[in-house]
């Protein structure tokens, strides 16, 4: 699984990097209260050939993600928040933002876990199909329009 961790990260931060897609991510997380990580791992899922995932599945990666979310991940990201405005506190700041990407890569080392097996046979417009299929399950309605940049980078 150690491969499918490190898969998953350099997928993430791909994705994450394209235009759009760091400010769509937020808008999800910040205004759906969609958890970024799993809709990563709803598009990596698809793109990497393991096909498409059902609202079990998703119940099944917000169960495993949530505790770790709620005790690590968010508590780090409220510091960092905090410390932004605070002058002479950038160097922290840099700091605190290491560490909670370091605690997001943990988290999507525990999704891994629930991954099925890669189908190297899945065409790219197979996976494509599955990792839009996956994200846009994942933020409902409500969500796929703050979605459609991650949906267009795919």
């Amino acid at each position: 699984m150690a491969d499918a961790a490190e898969s998953f990260w350099d997928f993430s931060l791909a994705l994450y990097a394209r235009p759009g897609v760091a400010p769509a991510c937020l808008v999800l997380q910040d205004r759906h209260a969609k958890d970024v990580i799993i809709a990563l791992y709803c598009c990596w899922l698809g793109a990497s050939g393991r096909g498409r995932i059902d609202r079990a599945e998703i119940a099944a990666a917000e169960a495993a993600a949530r505790p770790w979310r709620e005790q690590v991940v968010e508590p780090l990201r409220r510091t960092r928040h905090a410390l932004k405005p605070v002058p002479g506190a950038a160097a922290f700041y840099e700091r605190m933002k290491a560490i909670e990407l370091d605690a997001e890569r943990a988290a999507q080392a525990r999704l891994v876990t629930l991954a099925p097996v890669s189908d190297p046979a899945a065409t790219e417009v197979a996976r494509r199909d599955a990792a839009r299929a996956n994200l846009a399950l994942y933020v409902g309605d409500e969500g796929a329009a703050a979605a459609a940049p991650i949906l267009a980078a795919l």
